[in-house]
């Protein structure tokens, strides 16, 4: 029996999950340790624990599994709110290292860097790729014409497009400067796609300093849907991350066939191979550079075919499969 934490409302309609305990606390926290179910873990004498973060419950004594997906806490410090984060992100990463028989990640450079800022040994860190959803296909433009009027989207500029947050690492500022110095681009346009992107008032005011208000759309937060559909629709897709555990956006991206221009930083090369073109994050010059270049460059159909057969290699079915036997393994020993 496979057994599920976490909140009532989300897991009772996931057709999947069979059996769960409700457990719904904020994370980061004092309550979500003191409130973890241990009592109901210890009755049921489960044979593994998979903890899907670092947060893992440190007075479980049981067989753990941990999943650490990126060290960006430790990497990129000077971007917490205080140093108690940091403190308390490097004590319990170190914690759920120590329990857990094995780590989970994602890419080789998130092992690297667990390697580095961890006394561990190598062996205990299995790299697992993450997947790519099955309805992340290509398009005809027919099928996505419907979002020029939806989003308000220009039809005679070429689009790029950023999908994410408004953290610090995801390093929106200096795309949003490297936008400004593209070579007439009033030929362009800069889809901000998110539920950041609703109503942030400093980062339109961000954007009328840099002269780019005009030609930069805030869609707000869309479906998976939709998601699916502006990939399709654009002609660049942008990842100015200046750390990231994986990038899946750009495996998305790749999915629809969509060019990808891509920070060089830590995993990134790992994940886009050699189907996209990379840029330094830090180098505004630079990155404005290798947009351009990209958004004016012929994209064939033997170029879209190459990055949605390597967006094939990132199969969800072999994630799971390769995490059930990860599992098997170490629930035995």
């Amino acid at each position: 029996m496979i057994l599920h934490f976490g909140k009532k409302e989300e897991l009772k309609n996931i057709k999947e999950i069979k059996e769960f305990i409700e457990f719904d606390v904020p994370i980061y926290g004092i309550k979500e340790q003191l409130r973890f179910p241990y009592r109901e873990l210890k009755k049921l004498k489960p044979d593994l624990l998979h903890v899907p973060h670092y947060n893992v419950p440190i007075f479980y004594r049981g067989d753990m599994i941990v999943t650490i997906h990126d060290l960006t806490h430790l990497v990129y410090s000077e971007f917490l709110s205080n140093k108690f984060a940091k403190y308390y992100a490097k004590l319990m990463m170190k914690i759920a290292i120590k329990k857990s028989k094995i780590i989970l990640t994602e890419s080789e450079n998130t092992k690297k860097d667990i390697l580095k800022y961890f006394k561990v040994d190598e062996d205990k860190i299995k790299v697992v790729y993450l997947g790519v959803k099955e309805d992340l296909k290509q398009k005809s433009k027919q099928e996505v014409d419907y979002l020029y009027e939806k989003f308000n989207i220009p039809r005679n500029k070429k689009l790029l497009m950023f999908v994410g947050n408004l953290k610090p690492h995801k390093n929106l500022e200096r795309l949003l400067q490297a936008f400004s110095k593209i070579e007439n681009n009033d030929k362009y346009a800069l889809l901000l796609v998110g539920k950041a992107f609703e109503n942030y008032n400093n980062l339109k005011d961000k954007e009328k300093e840099l002269g780019i208000e005009k030609n930069t759309i805030h869609t707000g937060i869309v479906t998976e849907d939709e998601l699916v559909d502006l990939y399709n629709l654009v002609d660049l897709f942008v990842f100015p991350s200046l750390y990231e555990g994986f990038g899946l956006p750009v495996i998305e991206a790749m999915a629809c066939g969509t060019k990808v221009v891509s920070s060089s930083s830590s995993s990134l090369p790992e994940v886009g191979g050699d189907v996209v073109s990379y840029f330094n994050p830090e180098n505004v010059i630079e990155m404005a550079k290798v947009i351009e270049e990209e958004l004016e460059k012929e994209d064939t159909e033997q170029d879209r075919q190459k990055r949605i057969n390597w967006a094939k290699k990132f199969d969800w079915k072999e994630t799971s499969r390769k995490i059930k036997e990860i599992f098997a393994t170490y629930s035995k020993q």
